[in-house]
């Protein structure tokens, strides 16, 4: 029921929006070619679904194999940072560096580098992805009590065992919002590439669609990209509820607190 409550605002609101574009596309005299209606872009969608799925299976492999290099990488670039000063000087502007960088820019050089293959889209997926997570762990490092800290050093407990039962369980709730905002950015990374430089995938789709003036195709693209990335959010929650019961009852406990509050 909580769920159920949590959803429909957003699904009434999209639901809402959807009639609207329906009526107007259908009742403003706009050609189909410009703006299709929602039931035109689902009904090809349909028809071409063999192909929908041969775009899309690259595309999901892309941003899966590139989001989980992130995840890795993100998490030893994050601890090692917060173990050692040293790495924490040097890689962080490095950090800040890499997101000055516009993806649009590089992503055509990432092509040219390593060609039209798998290993270009992973790695403007990881370029995207790695600073949301790394930079949200450390963070959540940042937020350990240094009451607690000090208080299991006066108990004996040494750096490693710190951080192992307080630093690192604290961080995690941090952790995962990090990979809720990257997961929301991995789809459109790996389309991004595929629309630069590709032979199948969603990207390459959209821009084969656009040129055949097929734009109900390019919104059903669309329409799959969005799919993706929300299916990869509701993994992630799915995981972190799995993984850290804990925070999500403190929050649900906070919520409540507030609403009977307010009531």
């Amino acid at each position: 029921m909580s769920t159920a409550r949590r959803l429909w605002p957003p699904l009434l609101l999209v639901g809402l929006f959807l009639l609207a574009w329906e009526l107007y596309a259908r009742s403003s005299g706009v050609s189909p070619f410009v703006l299709p209606p929602p039931s035109r872009v689902v009904a090809s969608l349909w028809e071409f679904r063999d192909q929908a799925f041969r775009h899309t299976l690259p595309t999901l492999g892309e941003t899966l194999v590139g989001f989980t290099i992130s995840i890795l990488a993100g998490i030893g670039a994050a601890v090692a940072m917060d173990r050692i000063d040293a790495i924490r000087r040097a890689l962080a502007p490095l950090l800040v560096g890499s997101q000055t960088i516009p993806i649009v820019a590089i992503a055509p050089l990432v092509v040219v580098w390593f060609g039209f293959g798998f290993l270009p889209k992973i790695l403007v997926v990881v370029l995207v992805t790695f600073f949301p997570i790394t930079v949200a762990l450390l963070d959540g490092f940042a937020s350990t009590p240094d009451d607690r800290t000090e208080l299991m050093r006066s108990m004996g407990a040494s750096d490693g065992q710190v951080f192992r039962k307080l630093r690192w369980p604290t961080g995690l709730p941090s952790l995962f919002t990090g990979l809720r905002i990257s997961a929301t950015y991995a789809v459109v990374a790996a389309v991004i590439a595929e629309y630069v430089g590709a032979t199948e995938g969603l990207g390459i789709w959209m821009q084969l669609s656009q040129r055949s003036f097929r734009t109900d195709l390019v919104f059903a693209a669309i329409l799959l990209t969005a799919v993706l990335s929300v299916a990869l959010v509701a993994l992630v929650t799915v995981v972190e509820r799995a993984v850290i019961p804990w925070s999500h009852a403190s929050r649900d406990a906070r919520r409540s607190s507030v609403q009977a509050e307010i009531a």
